[in-house]
């Protein structure tokens, strides 16, 4: 069966694609990216102070080092004081020893924290995630938000491992540098200083830039990977269309707007250190001009021109390197951003404030008068009234796109109606709790999704705190038991994504025995024998029928040969209920159902598709 479902969004155009043309998102207010990813690490900030004293300890001895070689030169050498050049040089070595030591402790506390903050902001998305609708997922491509998950949380957790004892020292650095040149030669430090501003403003220029590249960058990595995504899903399409060298070509034109981005957004990155080079040597060049001068005058002493020559190397050094911290920054803002978006989101279906508990739920489900569109203006449930009463098995017919799992979609508050109103037992279900609404409601589909775990892992999916002992007595139910048993594990065999190692009827079955440990009061049966031989149908039925007695179940059905005892029959064309009634009333009256039914056995194909 086709379903009905919103439009697709736009995204990276291709043959066959759903993606089609894109819009750059323009960058949110950089300090408020910041200070919100200030605030996630909020819980971790003593930890950030331990580390920012170690920063200050390992500077202060870094700044040291070169202080002591000028007075080495200018005191000791020039007087030939063995002894208390011994005493500089110890100090030199115990300064150097002090920096490596705590850099060593920067080190472990910063992998410790980073670690324990990215698994906070990813925990923090995952959960958010968990409480937005259907509705946003057929908006967004789930390579796409894999990539947020991945490649954006990767660069925040660069950031944050790597760069943030960099950024410390690095500004720690330069303000020392500052301080110490002025105090020891008030006009050899302003010299060294005259192409500060063109170094700052070199930064400031390249950074707003690279921020923005990065961002579309990132955007377009992860679009890619949603393309990435649907090619995988589909792979078996694929190769039965023989369409490998169109989706080669597809993928292509995706990377390659990935790599004409990444070029412009790393050549913006990697202008800085060569600039950031050429500005440090025409600062060496005019530091040596000008030490010189005031050298031959006797305003400063060849140990001070050594110690500013050093600093003025480490000035360099440090500023070169917040360039390149820059850029890593912007990209991890840039991931930040796309990961507050989806935080931001806010959740389409919620629960009212007094929202109830439905529990031991008779079965009575009324739709009055429900009005339903994906998009608004093109409805696809159109003033559907119908009442299902307790234990009854309604079965959902008609044609292709005619609204029948839609109709269940609503039933299980996937999606919010346009007006109208659902109701079980009375209860309106937007008054409902949707944990206790869905654990009401089991749910077998056509396409039956099993995770990469073992058969009775999956199974125990329907209720978690079941024991095996459960979970074989739901298999026995489900006529399960006995093909599970022939697998080279049993209960304990290992399936392979979505289940791809049994059969279809397998997977049914198991689909089967998930809902019969839920027990759930209401039964929907979503086309489940479908795609599978005479046979299995027959094990699979008798299951079926086992899970229905004395519950309320809504079968959407394809073979209506089927579902010739149900209790009423919804005939559905184009959003609306056009007849109901038993089997044989509605053969009586010569409509359309009797239409349906006829057809499937002039063609002789009694496995023909009427949803």
């Amino acid at each position: 069966m086709v379903r009905q479902q919103p439009p697709p969004i736009t995204g990276i155009p291709g043959p066959g694609s759903r993606h089609r043309g894109t819009t750059i998102e323009k960058a949110r207010d950089v300090r408020g990216t910041l200070r919100r990813l200030l605030a996630t690490l909020q819980p971790f900030r003593w930890a950030l102070v331990g580390v920012l004293v170690l920063v200050v300890v390992s500077t202060l001895l870094d700044l040291l080092a070169p202080y002591l070689m000028g007075i080495a030169i200018d005191r000791f050498i020039a007087q030939k004081d063995r002894a208390g050049l011994q005493r500089v040089v110890l100090l030199m070595l115990g300064a150097y020893l002090g920096i490596w030591l705590t850099q060593a402790g920067q080190s472990m506390i910063i992998a410790r924290f980073s670690q324990k903050a990215m698994r906070t902001l990813r925990r923090n998305l995952f959960e958010h995630l968990q409480t937005l609708s259907l509705s946003f997922f057929d908006r967004h491509p789930h390579g796409e938000l894999m990539s947020r998950l991945t490649n954006d949380m990767d660069a925040i957790s660069r950031v944050l491992s790597q760069n943030v004892t960099d950024l410390f020292s690095g500004l720690l650095t330069l303000a020392g540098i500052l301080v110490v040149m002025f105090v020891i030669n008030f006009w050899l430090a302003l010299g060294s200083m005259i192409v500060f501003p063109f170094m700052m403003w070199l930064v400031g220029f390249v950074g707003k830039r690279t921020r923005r590249h990065f961002r579309e960058y990132q955007m377009r990595l992860g679009q890619l990977n949603g393309k990435l995504e649907e090619m995988f899903s589909g792979q078996r399409v694929i190769m039965a269309f023989g369409q490998q060298a169109s989706t080669l070509a597809d993928f292509d034109q995706a990377n390659e707007q990935v790599r004409r981005v990444g070029i412009r957004a790393n050549t913006y990155a990697m202008l800085i250190p060569p600039l950031m080079g050429i500005l440090s040597n025409a600062n060496i060049a005019i530091l040596a001009g000008l030490g010189g001068w005031m050298t031959l005058r006797g305003w400063a002493t060849v140990g001070t021109i050594a110690t500013f020559y050093t600093y003025s190397r480490r000035f360099a050094a440090p500023l070169r390197q917040l360039g390149d911290l820059y850029n890593q920054i912007q990209s991890a803002l840039a991931g930040a951003e796309r990961i507050f978006e989806i935080i931001d989101t806010e959740p389409e279906l919620t629960d009212v404030p007094d929202a109830i508990a439905l529990e031991d739920v008779a079965g009575e489900v009324v739709f009055d008068h429900v009005n339903f569109s994906y998009v608004p203006g093109v409805p696809v449930i159109k003033d559907m009234s119908l009442v299902a009463k307790p234990g009854q098995t309604i079965a959902l017919v008609g044609p292709t796109g005619a609204g029948k799992t839609t109709m269940v979609n609503l039933l299980s508050r996937f999606y919010d109606i346009d007006s109208g109103a659902i109701r079980i037992d009375g209860h309106d279900i937007r008054q409902v709790q949707r944990a206790s609404l869905r654990r009401q409601l089991g749910v077998v589909l056509q396409d039956t999704f099993l995770f990469s775990d073992t058969v009775m892992e999956n199974i125990r999916y329907g209720r978690l705190d079941a024991t095996d002992e459960e979970v074989i007595a739901a298999a026995r139910l489900a006529n399960a038991d006995q093909f599970i048993r022939r697998l080279p594990k049993g209960y304990q065999t290992e399936l392979s994504e979505r289940g791809s190692n049994l059969s279809q009827g397998q997977r049914q079955l198991l689909a089967i025995a998930r809902a019969v440990l839920a027990d759930p009061g209401i039964l929907i049966l979503d086309e489940a024998t479908s795609s599978v031989d005479t046979r299995t149908e027959k094990r699979i039925q008798e299951a079926m029928l086992r899970l229905m007695e004395g519950r309320t179940s809504f079968v959407i059905a394809h073979r209506l040969s089927t579902i010739r005892q149900a209790d009423k029959i919804l005939v559905i064309r184009d959003g609306r209920l056009i007849e109901q009634g038993t089997h044989d009333e509605l053969l009586a009256r010569r409509g359309f159902y009797q239409h349906l039914y006829m057809s499937q056995f002039k063609t002789g194909d009694s496995h023909s598709r009427t949803n």
